[in-house]
């Protein structure tokens, strides 16, 4: 997923014709767009990285499951922001509940693993 959104900020850096080390173009929304899908899934990232880790470690199919509704809201908003209408990123916002139950199921397993459940 992650190359999949670097590629097209690449792809966009050249159709826009942005060049490093400028952030955001001056002249196309659309690229902005793009790279600000690709940024905000960064941002994103470690969080979900370190609750699919601390869930896997007791409860690896919840962990997948979560995971992967996430991964795939991903795409949806990152599909939607490139549009160039920045509302059309709300498509991924189904995201909120693979982190929801990621972050609920990573305080049960954190419980778990204390041996305090």
């Amino acid at each position: 997923m992650l190359m999949y959104l670097s590629l097209s900020v690449t792809l966009a850096r050249k159709k826009y014709s942005v060049k490093y080390p400028d952030l955001y173009s001056k002249d196309s929304t659309i690229f902005n767009c793009i790279q600000r899908a690709h940024q905000n899934t960064l941002e994103g990232y470690p969080v979900w990285l370190g609750l699919v880790l601390v869930v896997a470690f007791t409860h690896p199919l919840i962990s997948a499951a979560f995971g992967f509704i996430w991964v795939t809201s991903r795409f949806s908003y990152a599909h939607g922001y490139s549009s160039g209408d920045p509302d059309k990123r709300l498509r991924g916002a189904y995201g909120y509940v693979g982190l929801s139950g990621l972050l609920i199921s990573a305080v049960y397993s954190a419980l778990q693993l204390l041996g305090w459940v």
